[in-house]
């Protein structure tokens, strides 16, 4: 069977998560994620999210059908596809230096560190909303809430 592109990212961003939590060394914690404000493209930025070491995620944050992921590598986004209002997308950074995404518009911000992984909540509002990396002028995405 020939998995889609996305597929395989998939599999490939939930084989770290699944390496990096038997290892101990990833954690996410419902106080470390970020909240996209009001939903609107227009809102306040989200807190800024970060992993800490030595925690675990939890079955129903790693699992969740409504859960994206937006990878970084080589100082460029991958396309997570369009997004459920409200759904958790998770950033995982795969560079030696850290990275941001952070919406235009200030609906969300998740700083991610090198090597590590970071999660925010997408707007509750569907729309378009363009992000770029605040440490690199040349990287740019999209994400698509429907």
């Amino acid at each position: 069977m020939e998995l889609s592109p996305r597929s395989r990212r998939r599999l490939a961003g939930l084989a770290l998560l699944f390496s990096a939590v038997s290892l101990g060394t990833t954690a996410c914690s419902g106080a470390a994620m970020g909240s996209a404000g009001s939903g609107t493209a227009q809102s306040a930025p989200a807190a800024t999210a970060s992993m800490e070491p030595g925690m675990a995620m939890g079955p129903s944050q790693a699992t969740s059908a409504e859960a994206v992921t937006i990878h970084i590598s080589s100082s460029a986004y991958s396309d997570p596809g369009p997004v459920a209002p409200g759904a958790t997308v998770t950033v995982m950074n795969m560079d030696a230096q850290a990275h941001t995404v952070t919406a235009d518009g200030g609906a969300f911000k998740a700083t991610a560190p090198a090597g590590r992984s970071v999660a925010f909540t997408a707007p509750a509002t569907p729309g378009t909303y363009p992000f770029h990396c605040e440490y690199h002028a040349d990287m740019h995405g999209t994400l698509t809430v429907r």
